[in-house]
């Protein structure tokens, strides 16, 4: 048999052509954040088996755009950008399991297949998407100060439809930028069975987190928000009942892998298909 090499898909025998490469990877980022509540029904319904609501404020959603630039330990993306630049906007709640309050992605969407590739592996439930951010610069003749008074706007589309924008006035920094999303995360890594109808074949529970971090100044706001309905997508479902703030913060963070929680039965993650 050939010897293949390569982290992930497609394992060739150089290895040159895997979609990723092994961790661990870097990240480097301007995320802008809206907090807000909803229903907690609607956030139980987006937590499988065994998690459960977080005992509180189980109604709180992070919605977050992030504007990234990412490499793996060589460092040889950033000299061929299309390789390291990625947008993203993600939809974090957070969840119990035995006792412990996790934060978990539930909608999440790149505009890279890299991105994608990494999201199967750390269980986040990526798709395509179109993201857009203001982004900041030392000079203002186009570009808003990370200072008081500065204006930032951001939008998220996908299949051709508006999902989501938001506009966020800078007003004072603050300790953190939000607690929704500040905790190691739960996620579901799952592949169903290949023969029609078979049950999953493999299922998972996940928690994985930064191995490091680093944060600029934290800075909040006053936010806008507004969530659209989409024929093939269901963010409108986590409706904006009452903001909790809004946030920019730039940051640098580390992935290099997680530990699974549980291994799950067919039973634990059956579906209609």
């Amino acid at each position: 048999m050939n010897d293949q090499k390569g982290f992930f898909f497609p394992r060739t025998a150089t290895g040159r052509s895997s979609i990723i490469p092994s961790p661990p990877w870097y990240y480097s980022g301007d995320l802008l954040t809206v907090e807000y509540r909803t229903d907690p029904a609607r956030v139980a319904e987006l937590l499988p088996a065994p998690l459960e609501l977080a005992p509180e404020d189980p109604g709180a959603v992070a919605l977050i755009w992030a504007d990234w630039q990412s490499c793996s330990a060589s460092r040889e993306e950033l000299l061929d950008p299309v390789r390291a630049q990625y947008k993203e906007a993600f939809v974090v709640v957070r969840c119990a399991f035995e006792g412990v309050t996790y934060s978990r992605c539930v909608y999440i969407w790149v505009d890279k297949d890299f991105a994608i590739a990494r999201g199967i592996h750390q269980g986040y439930p990526k798709k395509f998407g179109s993201m857009w951010q203001t982004r900041p610069h030392p000079f203002s003749h186009a570009a808003p100060q990370v200072a008081p008074g500065g204006i930032f706007g951001a939008t998220l589309a996908a299949g051709d439809r508006r999902l989501a924008q938001a506009v966020l006035t800078l007003r004072e920094q603050c300790e953190t930028n939000g607690f929704v999303n500040g905790h190691p995360m739960a996620h579901h890594r799952i592949y169903p069975g290949i023969a029609k109808g078979a049950p999953d074949s493999y299922a998972e529970l996940i928690a994985s987190g930064a191995s490091e971090f680093e944060g600029g100044p934290a800075w909040t706001g006053d936010v806008e928000v507004e969530i659209f309905d989409s024929p093939t997508e269901e963010l409108s479902r986590l409706r904006v009942d009452e903001i909790i703030g809004g946030y920019y913060r730039q940051i640098g963070v580390v992935w290099d892998g997680g530990r699974s929680l549980a291994e799950l039965t067919p039973a634990d993650t059956a579906a209609t298909r």
